[in-house]
């Protein structure tokens, strides 16, 4: 009879921790997001998972995916 498998639990001091969850942002062409630096923007194009362009009103620059400083509004 096969069982299948229990997640696998670590102690809380473990150092061999399992790595956290990373949750991925998808941005849209012509959302509104916040930058931690550059504040408001619009995005105005998305290059699969490694950037996007964002105009942030001071002129558009190209921000690396994932970036944990930028939300979606």
């Amino acid at each position: 009879m096969a069982t299948s498998p229990r997640p696998r639990r670590y102690h809380a001091s473990s150092p061999f921790q399992a790595a956290p969850e990373v949750d991925v942002e998808v941005y849209e062409v012509g959302a509104r997001v916040s930058h931690d630096t550059f504040g408001l923007g619009r995005v105005l194009s998305v290059q699969g998972t490694q950037s996007a362009q964002v105009d942030f009103g001071e002129g558009a620059k190209h921000i690396p995916l994932p970036c944990t400083k930028m939300t979606n509004l």
